[in-house]
């Protein structure tokens, strides 16, 4: 890395450490102005009294501690209890509202049979369409012929691929981070195969320096001005599921773009956690999931960006009957008339209960405000943060050493909801400790544990929970 990029790096480090200060500044003005301490419950409860978004958490279904299968019912008090779900990051609890949606798919289904097509809350040929002014602001599309909503994520990758790798002799290569989601590495790998190439040969992968966790943005703009001219595209995770590092998008899509890269975006981690403006960034294309911090279920319905920039293109892509447009759709011909922008893009009609269920999710986040959620995500993370870092601050012989390393950026502005953290014991004997206590939480191997507080359901009461139930567990381990 050459001095400019270092002089760079220094500054970035000093303007994240200011950011860190200032969060941590601003939870400690909320305390003086209760006469509490952060650690105390007290401070928690005060801190949900005053939040805007403290209804928004009733429209959510709680496990109870008395149904989940890891808990040891001889370690909980209360069995009705709500558990402490820290676990949005992987999969977001059920909206109330889902079970009326569902109802309605299967009653108009019942009731009228083939009719179901273009009748009732979710007409099953146009259920897709319901949620696209949603989902356009919720990534920052420039219009709703940008988006669309259709099949798994990892389907998607491969669709959107299909068309934006179109590799040339001189220009073949894909550049991902180094430790990416599998399922993206594996989608990556086999479009390099189905080209004829080996990931030897045809995969760029962004590594961390030796001893750090978090992928430098400079380190990647480098990667992309010595690679760039024999990559054709540029495919990386908005933010990190393993780190919850947020990537920047926008200088990363600008530097790809400036070696003549395609740069697109998987959004499974980033899709109702970070702001998101893809049309102004001019991304290429993105995808995303929509059962993490969007709400609609295990396995649900996916989403799609293509940026307007490409609807012209003459790119190849795979069709099928919904790739019509939905005015001739119906008229069986032997050729498609590709329907406008993102849309042409679909193969086969939406199945109207995972409409619903998605449906159900979206419109929380309409109602509570992005906003409002990130503005309350911004202290609940921090909340967060700042007890864990507080853990145990005598542990050590010098009183300074840490229980906790948390491996997220500590800069709120380069993260989203998740923190994610190591500890000095076996992070699967915490996990099931905490789990046998009501703590719903994941591990990702090899040795992190992720914490996602929620800011549409989760509470700071909540967080101060997990917190004392998390030094209860640390205590057992050191003895």
């Amino acid at each position: 890395m050459d001095k400019s990029h270092e002089s760079i790096a220094a500054a970035n480090g000093i303007t994240q450490q200011r950011q860190h200060v200032e969060l941590t500044n601003t939870l400690q003005k909320w305390g003086d102005s209760f006469g509490v301490t952060l650690e105390s419950l007290e401070f928690a409860k005060r801190m949900d009294a005053v939040d805007p978004l403290r209804d928004i958490r009733a429209n959510f279904t709680f496990p109870t501690m008395k149904d989940l299968p890891c808990v040891d019912q001889s370690l909980v008090e209360n069995l009705d209890e709500e558990c402490i779900y820290l676990c949005g990051n992987s999969l977001g609890l059920k909206p109330k509202r889902a079970d009326a949606y569902q109802q309605d798919v299967l009653n108009c289904w019942g009731k009228l049979g083939v009719f179901t097509h273009f009748t009732g809350r979710f007409p099953a040929a146009q259920c897709d369409l319901l949620v696209k002014d949603s989902l356009v602001k919720l990534v920052g599309a420039g219009h709703s012929d940008e988006v669309v909503c259709m099949n798994g994520l990892s389907v998607n990758i491969h669709l959107l691929l299909i068309s934006f790798y179109r590799p040339t002799a001189n220009r073949y290569k894909i550049m991902i981070e180094g430790h990416a989601f599998p399922s993206d590495r594996y989608a990556v790998v086999s479009q390099l195969k189905l080209h004829g190439y080996t990931e030897e040969d045809g995969l760029v992968i962004l590594q961390t320096r030796p001893g750090e966790h978090l992928l430098r943005t400079e380190d990647i703009l480098a990667a992309i001005q010595e690679h760039g001219q024999s990559v054709a595209v540029v495919f990386l995770s908005g933010v990190h599921y393993y780190t919850g590092q947020k990537f920047d998008i926008e200088t990363i899509t600008k530097s790809g773009q400036a070696q003549g890269c395609l740069v697109g975006w998987d959004l499974a981690h980033a899709a109702g956690n970070i702001e998101l403006k893809l049309h102004d960034w001019s991304v290429d294309f993105a995808c995303w999931c929509s059962y993490k911090y969007l709400n609609s279920g295990a396995g649900c319905i996916a989403g799609a960006f293509v940026h307007r920039k490409h609807h012209q293109d003459d790119r190849p892509r795979l069709c099928g009957w919904w790739s019509n447009r939905e005015e001739t759709r119906f008229d069986m011909q032997h050729s498609v008339d590709a329907a406008p922008g993102a849309d042409a893009y679909r193969l086969c009609n939406p199945p109207p209960a995972l409409v619903a269920l998605h449906k159900a999710g979206l419109e929380i986040f309409e109602e509570a405000g992005m906003d409002r959620l990130l503005a309350k995500q911004y202290l609940l993370t921090g909340y967060l943060e700042y007890l864990m870092d507080h853990l145990d601050p005598d542990a050590g012989e010098t009183g300074d050493e840490k229980f906790v390393e948390i491996i997220t950026p500590r800069d709120p502005r380069q993260r989203g909801t998740q923190l994610s953290v190591m500890f000095p014991f076996s992070v699967k004997e915490i996990h099931e400790k905490l789990e046998k206590r009501g703590v719903v939480c994941d591990v990702r191997l090899p040795s992190v544990m992720r914490l996602a507080p929620t800011a549409s359901y989760n509470t700071f009461t909540d967080v101060y929970r997990f917190f004392t139930v998390l030094k209860q567990v640390m205590m057992e381990c050191r003895m």
